[in-house]
């Protein structure tokens, strides 16, 4: 029988039987990493070096950015690591910081998310308003208790299911290292009791927040539907949609994968559903919100041809500050 203090570390998953096939992960992880790390990289530039991003929804899509990354580098760099060299090993340190960061970062773009639809609300059905109830000092506070409340999640999980003892081996059915998957483990009934509480109270704060967003986008597309004409419905509802589906790909994936049923679950499928939830959303986000929007292909347009030319010509006034 073993337990977490003496457990050195966990067996992941193997993404493919044959070498080969790992060898292929790698390199689709690869691009999939870079394409991410390239395109929230963009969003972060264009959002600090225009100054006609300056507004709530670019400091929360900055924001987002930055938990798109976090979820990237949290799950990706340790596949690639074991698919390039044939191993499925991770160490007990190295699991528990990425439980962590994991529940950290996905937490944090809920809540961010959460906001971003309040954001959208305030524009449309409040917009006389929206200068004092999304001052720069209410955004700034909103951002902060996302991630302070993130960070607080995080922890509590985290401390509680690495103190359980573990006695049902080391084999984890994932390609990293999940709660689910850890709780498996445990052979201590009371502290897997007291991780279960942790879950249904974050899993009814969390529905508390999707209760928020199915009343806000209610209440949106009344007002949108009362706008007489045409060209400003089609407005109002081209802002909201890059949310929307951002917003439906995250829910809809992390909760399939969270709340199937034990008959229709796999490890093919557990594997399929982890990329969804973990892997997909981040690489797409800044892609989804860059094409819908015209400000952000303006200022990708004017950061790609502009500033990376006027480094290469003058590398000290590139971009340097806001406008």
């Amino acid at each position: 029988m073993s337990n977490s203090s003496s457990m050195a570390q966990f067996l992941l998953l193997a993404l493919a039987d044959r070498w080969e096939l790992q060898l292929l992960h790698f390199w689709l992880f690869l691009a999939i990493s870079l394409a991410a790390l390239l395109a929230n990289g963009l969003i972060l530039s264009a959002v600090a070096c225009d100054h006609h991003l300056h507004t709530p929804m670019g400091f929360f899509l900055l924001n987002l950015s930055l938990t798109d990354l976090g979820c990237i580098c949290t799950t990706l760099p340790k596949a690639m690591h074991n698919s390039l060299w044939d191993t499925t090993t991770i160490s007990y340190m190295g699991c528990a910081a990425q439980v962590f960061l994991l529940i950290f970062f996905l937490r944090a773009e809920f809540h961010l998310l959460t906001i971003m639809c309040y954001d959208r609300y305030v524009a449309i059905c409040k917009p006389l308003h929206y200068g004092t109830l999304l001052g720069s000092r209410a955004c700034a506070h909103m951002a902060a208790a996302a991630w302070a409340t993130a960070f607080l999640s995080a922890l509590l999980h985290t401390a509680n299911t690495f103190s359980l003892p573990l006695c049902q081996g080391n084999a984890l059915g994932q390609f990293f290292c999940e709660l689910p998957h850890i709780l498996k483990l445990s052979c201590s009934h009371s502290g897997y009791l007291r991780e279960i509480g942790l879950i249904g109270v974050s899993a009814c704060f969390c529905f508390g927040c999707f209760i928020f967003i199915v009343f806000s986008y209610v209440q949106i597309f009344r007002t949108v539907l009362r706008i007489p004409c045409e060209q400003g419905r089609h407005k109002a509802f081209s802002t909201c949609l890059p949310h929307l589906v951002v917003l439906s790909l995250f829910v809809s994936t992390g909760t399939f994968a969270y709340l199937k049923s034990p008959s229709i679950s796999s490890p093919s499928l557990d594997l399929a559903l982890s990329v969804l939830y973990s892997v997909v959303p981040p690489a797409l986000n800044p892609f989804i919100y860059s094409l819908r929007n015209q400000e952000f292909k303006d200022a990708l347009r004017k950061l790609i041809t502009g500033c990376f030319l006027e480094a290469i010509t003058s590398p000290s006034s590139a971009c340097y500050g806001y406008h």
